[in-house]
Order: structure tokens, then C-alpha cells, then sequence
């Protein structure tokens, strides 16, 4: 199979049981995004939604990943950017650029986490019921769109 220059997506409960090629899985739930190699290889990708690793982007019509996506732990070793649905191909990276980049993704994410159990929580107003019950980003969201009605 040729490499992809486009994507579709779709915003997903879980993870689906066929992931068929050239379609991006949006979990917010899981805070997790899967999807085949866009190089064609079939492997599946998958990127974890976090401060300290990938971020998306959805405008209502189009997904935007964030930051590049390496897959240096497969045998293509591809490397692309998914921007507004399209696929950018980037240059491979030597062996050195990609312990590099590890080195990197692991320092963030110890600084993230480590950061993130050590520091004061802030005090807030006073907080309903249910909102004490809400876990995650987008319950959040979804609870604020439903209570400002």
C-alpha cells in the first residue's frame, strides 16, 4: 500500500476491533489516539493524549497532532506530522537523533509527572456534588456546556 497524504477521523468510545488504514481513532475518553502507519506498513500507532507527549487539535472539521509522530520502534522507522487531516512527511532521523528525542520525550515526561505529584494544590471555591464527581478534561467541558444552559 502506497503512503497516505490524508486521513479521515473519527471520535471514538475505545479502541475499535479492525482499524482500517488512512483512519485516525479519537478516544477522549482514554485520552488516546490510534491509527495504521501512514506509510502503509500496517502497523498500528498509537499516541497517548497527554501535557508531557501529544496534543490534538479539532477545529470542527479537521485534527491537528502534535508533535511530530516517529515511528522509530517499528521497521519503517516513518516519521510524518498529521496537520488539518493531511500527512507531512519528514525526513528519517539517524539512530543518534532518535535516542535524542527519547532522551528528550523522558526528561519532559519525569518533569511532567514529577512536577504534577509535588506541587501545592490550589485552593478553589466551593465545589458541587457533581462536579467533585467529574474526572478528566472533557467531563469537565461537557459539564460546563451543560450547566451554563
Amino acid at each position: 500500500m502506497p503512503r497516505r497524504e490524508t486521513i479521515d477521523f473519527e471520535f471514538v468510545e475505545s479502541v475499535p476491533a479492525k482499524i482500517s488504514d488512512g483512519r485516525v481513532y479519537v478516544s477522549i475518553r482514554f485520552a488516546t489516539i490510534i491509527h495504521k502507519c501512514c506509510c502503509g506498513c500496517g502497523t498500528e500507532i498509537v499516541t497517548p493524549l497527554s501535557p508531557a507527549g501529544w496534543s490534538l487539535t479539532f477545529n470542527g472539521e479537521t485534527i491537528t497532532l502534535h508533535p511530530s509522530i516517529g515511528n522509530w520502534g517499528t521497521r519503517c522507522k516513518s516519521h510524518y506530522w498529521i496537520r488539518d487531516n493531511r500527512v507531512i512527511w519528514a525526513r528519517q532521523f539517524s539512530e543518534e537523533e532518535i535516542e535524542a528525542v527519547r532522551l528528550e520525550d523522558q526528561i519532559a515526561y519525569e518533569h511532567h509527572y514529577t512536577e504534577k505529584t509535588t506541587s501545592t494544590p490550589l485552593k478553589t471555591n466551593k465545589v458541587s456534588h457533581n462536579e467533585k464527581n467529574l474526572s478528566g478534561w472533557w467531563a469537565r467541558v461537557k459539564s460546563f456546556f451543560h450547566d451554563s444552559g
